[in-house]
């Protein structure tokens, strides 16, 4: 007997998590979607403002979760709890007790499918549950299904089996084309990646109907689904979606995505936020704390505070030493001349798309 299966979308606050809950909600209404927010009390006002306007243009509430019920907001009541330990790169505790747990003491033993918003053009997995009761699915993808899976699917193993399932669900005419692709072992020759590439070029739809029908046998929540209206879908979000998601929807793109104009010793740049997440968040470029300085010097002063006992936000400099004058000035210097580098490389001249490549984030914050 099939169990109850909830539908579940996390907002971080940035704009990939949004888009996608306005994507869901205008394209996928027939899901039954629960929004939720992992507040970890350090949060920009501009993800609160962004929260309330997303709210009304869902029609529901996003929960609150939050990590504990004590007097101090949850990052203090941790930060206690770690003895004044800041987390890193190397000990995200933020990510473990702020976000994760709160979500999966959340959602307990049910079965949950949980919809993340990596876009088309990023080549990052973002948060999957160890817990076999939740499972993630990527909308934005040209297929929606996480490595995990795929790489079961698509294991030497289960050629027949899949064989056998585009049989009965191929277009005729594709079908040997499909055999062929299917039959023909992984190896050096012939690499997961092109194989499943191989796939996709013939039919997305087909693909995601194949893998939710081997999936009927697995232990995965979608296996209660009889039927499940993501298969066919077949776009494809990158970032100029993303933002075009929010033009077509009358939502205001969060004020830190705006690029702000600087000029240093006569050169001229731009620079904005380029995450959701807490405004001390250590993933944070040198030009990201700058502008924190110069554009909400009371939250730089708040982050500046918890540096103490040894412990800073960076391993190499305090952000007392970031702000000096002339280190302020290099920080831009060095920023405008790797803006000009990735320029030559890249299409477009948006920043966030610039950077978008190289942004080192935490899966579970940023989504």
């Amino acid at each position: 007997m099939s169990r109850k299966v909830r539908h579940v979308l996390g907002i971080s606050g940035g704009k990939d998590s949004a888009a996608l809950a306005m994507y869901m909600r205008t394209h996928h209404l027939e899901i039954d979607m629960e929004y939720y927010f992992s507040d970890t009390g350090k949060e920009l006002n501009e993800t609160y403002e962004l929260i309330q306007e997303l709210e009304s243009f869902l029609g529901k509430k996003i929960i609150r979760l939050e990590a504990n019920s004590s007097h101090k907001n949850p990052f203090d009541h941790y930060l206690d709890i770690y003895n004044g330990f800041l987390p890193s790169s190397m000990a995200r505790w933020c990510t473990q007790k702020l976000k994760l747990e709160p979500f999966e003491r959340w959602i307990g033993n049910d079965l949950a499918i949980s919809y993340v918003g990596i876009r088309d053009d990023e080549d990052r997995e973002g948060y999957v549950s160890t817990k076999s009761n939740i499972q993630s699915i990527f909308p934005f993808r040209k297929h929606i299904w996480s490595l995990e899976i795929l790489h079961k699917v698509l294991h030497n193993s289960n050629r027949d089996k899949i064989a056998s399932l585009f049989t009965e669900i191929a277009a005729p005419e594709l079908l040997d084309r499909y055999i062929e692709i299917v039959l023909e072992p992984q190896s050096p020759k012939y690499l997961f990646s092109q194989k499943l590439k191989d796939l996709l070029q013939l039919s997305i739809s087909t693909f995601n109907r194949v893998v939710f029908d081997f999936l009927k046998d697995e232990n995965y929540p979608i296996s209660n689904l009889n039927e499940y209206s993501l298969l066919n879908n077949e776009d494809n979000v990158d970032i100029k979606k993303v933002f075009q998601l929010f033009k077509d929807n009358g939502i205001k793109i969060p004020g830190y995505y705006d690029e702000i104009e600087f000029e240093v010793n006569g050169q001229k740049g731009v620079y904005n936020r380029s995450r959701s997440g807490c405004f001390f968040c250590f993933y944070q470029r040198k030009i990201e704390w700058i502008w924190l300085y110069e554009r909400h010097q009371d939250l730089f002063r708040k982050a500046q505070q918890y540096e103490k006992d040894g412990y800073s936000w960076m391993d190499n400099e305090t952000l007392e030493q970031i702000i000096q004058p002339e280190r302020i000035a290099q920080i831009k210097l060095d920023y405008i001349a790797t803006l000009q580098k990735k320029l030559i490389k890249n299409k477009s001249n948006k920043l966030v798309d610039i950077l978008a490549d190289d942004v080192e984030v935490c899966a579970n914050c940023f989504i």
